[in-house]
Formats: structure tokens, sequence, C-alpha cells
């Protein structure tokens, strides 16, 4: 299985690969740039040269890079909607830059789910208009929390489809999905999302897992990320860790930390899942 966890870029690129290496990665996600503003700097040369050569070596692969959570491609305000797009189109060139074959962006919100959902179809389809490369945009089922849309594989089914490129799928965040009200403590609850998925959207396009177990409970539309195993969808993680249709996909791991101990326990857990499966 392709198994990796959300890296610290803090330091520079050039970490960022010794870092996966100590946590047994073989796919990594990371912020380009600081996830909370939406300056930035350019990216040095030097040291993504490094960081490419490095991943190289260790044979990881793929990478994905996080969009800035700021960014909202459903606001029906004029500036913040411009804005994100513009944010849009600089991630697509940076991991170009970076030759990460993804890019994702969290599902928007919007007073009006509806609006917001087609001004996202459409601030996607400018971006990739304005930037001719490879790179795949993923978006991220939400919880539901607030305004948010999302939170229904249905309204990512309509996004995907409504967009004119193809350069564009999911990321099934798996707290996100429960808090959404998906009740992935079951087989039968991960079966049944596992059939809307195939049914609105076709399990092609989702490219990637990220792998959390929630603090808080089924429906509850409270995004928070717990150890795996360890909080409410408890034994269902190892139901979809071994589900026939999400274990091709790539798993990443974004639990708490407060240092690499933290990651090496959930490394450890979904060893042992993965163990069971082939027992």
């Amino acid at each position: 299985m392709n198994i990796g966890f959300h890296i610290s870029t803090a330091g520079g690129f050039k970490n960022v690969i010794p870092r996966a290496q100590e946590r047994q990665c073989t796919t990594i996600q990371v912020f380009s740039r600081n996830p909370r503003r939406w300056e930035y700097k350019e990216l040095d040369q030097k040291d993504i040269e490094t960081f490419k050569k490095l991943r190289a070596h260790a044979h990881i692969d793929p990478v994905f890079i996080h969009m800035p959570y700021i960014v909202n491609l459903g606001s029906l305000s004029k500036d913040l909607y411009a804005r994100s797009i513009d944010s849009l189109r600089v991630e697509l060139e940076r991991s170009d830059q970076l030759n990460a074959q993804y890019v994702i962006v969290h599902a928007g919100s919007s007073d009006d789910t509806n609006a917001g959902i087609t001004r996202m179809m459409r601030g996607i389809d400018q971006a990739l208009n304005a930037v001719r490369n490879k790179v795949v945009i993923l978006i991220e089922n939400t919880s539901g929390s607030g305004r948010e849309f999302g939170f229904e594989f249905a309204h990512l089914g309509t996004i995907v489809r409504g967009c004119t490129h193809r350069r564009v799928g999911i990321v099934l965040d798996t707290a996100h999905a429960f808090a959404a009200g998906y009740g992935l403590d079951t087989r039968d609850g991960i079966n049944s999302m596992v059939d809307e998925i195939e049914h609105v959207l076709g399990m092609h396009h989702v490219h990637l897992i990220h792998f959390n177990d929630s603090k808080t409970a089924c429906g509850s539309r409270s995004d928070r990320h717990e150890h795996v195993g360890k909080g409410r969808i408890g034994n269902g993680m190892k139901y979809m860790l071994n589900h026939p249709l999400l274990r091709p996909k790539p798993f990443i791991m974004e639990t708490p930390r407060m240092n690499i101990n933290d990651d090496l326990k959930n490394l450890k857990t979904v060893q042992r899942y993965m163990k069971m499966h082939k027992a």
C-alpha cells in the first residue's frame, strides 16, 4: 500500500524527504507556502532541485500539494473569489515546479449552495485555462460546518462533471465524511458511502484518502481529527483501509502531532491493520 503523512516544509523543501523517510512514507502531502496567508515567496530553485533529487532517490510518489485554507472558490464575494482563483493558478504553477502531480483544495462555502458550486466549477476552469500543465486539481469533501458545501458526494460529483477540464478529481477525507453523517464506524456504513461515490462520481475520480479518525460524533459537522483507531470511527478505520475499492488508493494521515512519535504510532496502527488483511 501507498502510505504517507502531511510533511512539514520548515527550513525548506530540502528537509521534506528526510522527514518523510523517518516516517517510512511512500507518498506525501505538503504546503508549498503559508496555509493561512495570501502572500508567498517564490520557490528557491536550489532548494527544490534538492527536494526533487532526494524524492527520486527515495521513490516517493505521488506528491500532493495542499492549497491554503483561506481560499474559497465558492465565495459570492467578488474580491475573495478572484483572489481564490489566482491563488489556485499560482499553486498549479508551483506544483509543476516541484514535480507534484496533484493540488488539493477544500470544497468552498457559500450562503447559496447551488451558486457556490457553480462558482467553484467556473473558478477551477479559469485556473486550468490559465495553466496548461499536467497537474490535477483534487477537491476535498468537507464536514459541512457553517456554510460549507461538499459534505455530500453529490456536490463533488456535480463540480467534477461540470468542469470543462478533465484534470479534476476528489480527495476523500474520512474524518470529514464521518462528521458529515456517513456512518464509517460500521462496514455497512462504509459500503454505503463507497456505493454513493461510485454512483454520483465514480471511484476512479478518488485519487487520495485522507486517513483520519474523528474526535467528534457522526453527523456532528465538526472537523476534529483523531489518531487512527482512537476516535469515534474506531474499527471502521481498519475496514476502510482494507476495503477492496479504497485499498489501492494512496492514504495520507493528517492526525494530531506533537512530535514524530505520534506519527510513528499511527503508522504502527496502520501496519497492524494491513497485516490483518493479509492474514
